[in-house]
């Protein structure tokens, strides 16, 4: 078991008030051929997905969230840091509204997987990750993939009301 604990790198928070996570580690993979926005554009569909074989409507693509998203991701990235708390000691609703996003609602964000299927599938696995893909309440999403120089993949995906 601890074996499987070292092999994922996940860390889930909801709204303050309702906070859930857990934080795993892993060794990072090496860097996909996958180009950042194409794992983003991926994370999208497949969190849409399930979504919707769920019973929840699919998520729209906000620009904003998409900014906050790629910031924290790339701050993971260029600092080595995996946390929640970002650049500054933000937190996810601090960089959402930061970026003109009026009402956030969660965050996911994950590090060293090689696709965005593998991401999708290590979130469902985890039950603070897999609440926030699932929240019916949500209504928009930012996905944000950004590679370190060292080719380790830092991933955050923002949810909004």
């Amino acid at each position: 078991m601890r074996s499987l604990f070292r092999r994922f790198a996940l860390v889930a928070a909801l709204a303050p008030a309702a906070a859930l996570g857990a934080t795993l580690s892993a060794a990072p993979a090496t860097a996909a051929p996958v180009s950042e926005s194409t794992l983003q554009a991926d994370i999208v569909r497949l969190t849409n997905a399930q979504r919707t074989a769920h019973g929840c409507a699919a998520l729209k693509v906000d620009s904003r969230l998409v900014t906050a998203a790629r910031g924290h991701s790339a701050y993971m990235a260029q600092s080595g840091s995996f946390s929640h708390t970002g650049r500054g000691g933000s937190s996810f609703a601090a960089r959402e509204k930061a970026a003109g996003y009026p009402r956030p609602s969660a965050e996911n964000i994950a590090w060293g997987y090689r696709t965005g299927k593998d991401v999708v599938d290590a979130w469902m696995k985890s039950p603070g990750h897999r609440a926030n893909i699932l929240s019916c309440k949500s209504r928009t999403v930012g996905v944000g993939a950004v590679y370190s120089d060292n080719g380790t993949p830092y991933y955050t995906q923002d949810f909004g009301y």
